[in-house]
């Protein structure tokens, strides 16, 4: 089975070796996104739900570009710095899924690339 890089101009340039997501047979497996805006290349960290949301727009762009939508994300996996600021992350990230949500997990590490607060990465199938 081969494997395919999928890149969407309209999200972030990575910032590392990787690829902003690989696709193999029906999965895709997206790389953690940040909170970086394309079009400035600003980091948004002033408000929690400012920040978490900027992080599904880049995600909802790299799977527009495999021709995907939040539909069919399966997987999700939420990095925070601080717990405390979870019901606000929810909040905003469970906007992106108003039915049959994905699979998850919420985890709290010490620090993300960038120093950003929260960090997400997916998994989707077509």
């Amino acid at each position: 089975m081969s494997k395919n890089v999928i890149y969407s101009a309209n999200a972030p340039e990575p910032i590392g070796p990787y690829s902003q997501a690989i696709q193999v047979g029906d999965l895709l497996f997206v790389s953690g996104q940040v909170a970086i805006q394309k079009s400035s290349g600003n980091i948004i960290t002033g408000n929690i739900q400012d920040e978490t949301h900027q992080v599904m727009k880049n995600l909802g762009e790299i799977l527009k570009a495999a021709s995907l939508n939040f539909s069919n994300v399966v997987k999700c996996t939420i990095f925070l710095t601080d717990m405390n600021n979870f019901p606000k992350v929810n909040e905003a990230y469970g906007s992106y899924f108003a039915n049959q949500p994905p699979a998850r997990e919420t985890v709290e590490v010490s620090r993300l690339p960038k120093d950003v607060n929260v960090e997400i990465s997916c998994i989707a199938v077509k």
